[in-house]
């Protein structure tokens, strides 16, 4: 390859902090291709967020370069900021596989001011040109069909991205990881390889998903009445998996929760969930038939207040509540700050009767993302000149950049990179370029996009954790003076009929700030006077309670 003066600038604007909000971009000279585009769950300190998704700001006067969109897989971390940003970015074309196309439509008829999208559908074998940028695919393994790798030529070298990935050698409704495709990618000699962290911190292979079916198999064997089987709503393999049991022990399969519902139409229309007529029923006509003879796939093994599951327990839902002889399984692992809602959910469950199985009693449930052995066994298969670990927290890109090195991988050539960083890679080196771009949170809340920053973040944080204060002044214009009792609304800081004493020491209080703050002449700064309630009061309300609720002065003058 001959030598070129430009370097490929490879620009993550999430997915390298945070397991979630996967975005990449990729750019030579006036050629841009841009790698997923997803959103991230909220923070527990993040109060009535949706969720949050990449800062594109860095694209903004650059859209004219970009080619079009790659989306590895149908998650929601890949796709899930497809409906607020492609307008931002001037509608790209998008290239995807047939199910990732359906659940990008599906989800987009959701927005109805989103622009209309450019979906051209590719399939492992597609290959297709944008600007400068070649680009191949290979099948991957994850917990939802039609995931692809890419190998992207540049014209300083071809870099192949991962996607989200495991090795499963027995997949069900899925074909096992094409390793021989993967072995011939890196015969033309890789440059870099960016590589999915997400479980780099567990030693081992990945399960197989035919293991699991074998263990939800023991359920179907020992259960005399209904079982309820709670997973994502993403997990297309898994109903599979449900669909030939069922269809083995003579059972009915109800499908419930908005999500779980339109995937499993787009993933059976498509051809991705085979079931045989009859076998899928509606969550309405389970009780048609006996309790040994239905099974519920459901929404809610994360205790979501809204989700399927936790509507059953609650016995809020319309067709289904727990039996003695009811057996539901957690096919699903926890996510990090659920622990205490899935607990008191299964909790719940047990004291209602039901059986309750989980990930920690027996295999059922594997996660989607390759563990350290299949992670070697990717950085071998590829024998990469450069290693970039992407998808996770900082420590897993550590952990992973350590398992490369393990494998002889040197440690000059691994690229532990973060958000907004720009990595500079050429034929001889890998480096950080000293400049950064946006990368920060956009957080979604309701319609409003990008509207909720830091100072509104902190304004909830404050409410959600000391309350607010109230204080409604009358003043008289003439006399500067508080003209009755000052009136005092208090949300989550104290119960006003067991605080007299206190509301009507704030009151005095108020009254001689007012009065202290008026000048002879009358002609009163108000904004002073309002920040002078504000601290003062504050202080006061601090001294009384240790604690700090949010202060809102209102002065009215007449």
């Amino acid at each position: 390859m001959t030598t070129t003066t430009q370097n490929l600038k490879i620009i993550p604007l999430g997915g390298l902090e945070e397991v979630g909000r996967n975005m990449t971009i990729f750019e030579y000279g006036d050629d841009i291709i841009i790698v997923d585009m997803g959103l991230q769950f909220p923070e527990e300190d993040m109060p009535g967020i949706d969720y949050i998704i990449p800062n594109t700001a860095y694209l903004k006067d650059k859209r004219d370069k970009i080619h079009g969109i790659i989306i590895t897989h149908g998650h929601y971390d890949h796709i899930g900021a497809i409906p607020h940003s492609m307008k931002r970015l001037g509608n790209p074309p998008i290239y995807t596989t047939a199910l990732t196309r359906g659940i990008i439509l599906k989800r987009q008829d959701d927005f109805p001011e989103a622009p209309k999208l450019d979906i051209r559908q590719i399939n492992k074998d597609s290959k297709i040109k944008l600007g400068c940028f070649n680009i191949e695919f290979f099948h991957v393994n994850h917990n939802i069909p039609d995931g692809v790798g890419l190998v992207i030529e540049t014209p300083v070298g071809k870099i192949v991205h991962t996607g989200d990935f495991k090795f499963d050698h027995s997949p069900i409704g899925d074909e096992p990881a094409d390793i021989s495709r993967i072995s011939e990618i890196a015969n033309g000699g890789i440059l870099a390889l960016m590589s999915d962290s997400t479980n780099a911190e567990k030693p081992g292979h990945s399960i197989s998903e035919k293991d699991i079916q074998d263990n939800l198999e023991i359920i179907f064997k020992e259960s005399s009445g209904r079982i309820i089987i709670a997973t994502f709503a993403s997990l297309i393999s898994r109903i599979q998996e449900v669909v030939n049991l069922a269809e083995k022990y003579d059972r009915k399969v109800a499908v419930d929760g908005y999500s779980m519902k339109m995937n499993t139409q787009i993933a059976k229309k498509l051809g991705y969930i085979k079931a045989q007529k009859g076998t899928l029923i509606k969550i309405n006509q389970i009780k048609d038939y006996p309790n040994g003879k239905v099974v519920v796939v459901c929404t809610g093994a994360q205790g979501e207040g809204n989700a399927v599951l936790m509507r059953i327990a609650n016995k809020e839902h319309r067709n289904i509540q727990i039996q003695k002889s009811d057996a539901v399984a957690f096919s699903s692992s926890v996510v990090p700050g659920n622990e205490r809602t899935v607990q008191g959910l299964k909790d719940i469950l047990w004291r209602q009767g039901a059986r309750v199985y989980h990930y920690q009693m027996m295999d059922i449930h594997a996660g989607g993302h390759a563990q350290v052995e299949d992670l070697k066994m990717m950085i071998n298969l590829i024998k990469p000149k450069f290693f970039i670990p992407i998808h996770g927290n900082y420590y897993m890109l550590k952990l992973h950049g350590e398992i490369a090195e393990s494998i002889g991988i040197d440690t000059k050539n691994i690229m532990v990179a973060g958000n907004g960083n720009i990595i500079s890679v050429n034929q001889n080196s890998i480096e950080l370029s000293k400049e950064k771009v946006p990368a920060n949170y956009v957080m979604v809340d309701g319609l409003g996009v990008g509207d909720v920053g830091q100072v509104v973040l902190r304004d909830r944080q404050s409410m959600a954790e000391e309350g607010m204060f109230v204080i409604i002044t009358v003043i008289d214009s003439k006399t500067g003076k508080v003209r009755g009792e000052p009136d005092i609304i208090s949300r989550g800081f104290v119960y006003l009929r067991e605080s007299k004493e206190l509301l009507n020491q704030t009151r005095e209080k108020v009254k001689k700030i007012v009065e202290q703050t008026s000048s002879d002449e009358h002609t009163v700064n108000w904004s002073y006077v309002k920040d002078n309630i504000r601290d003062k009061i504050g202080q006061f309300l601090y001294t009384k309670t240790q604690r700090r609720p949010m202060v809102l002065p209102v002065v009215i003058e007449i």
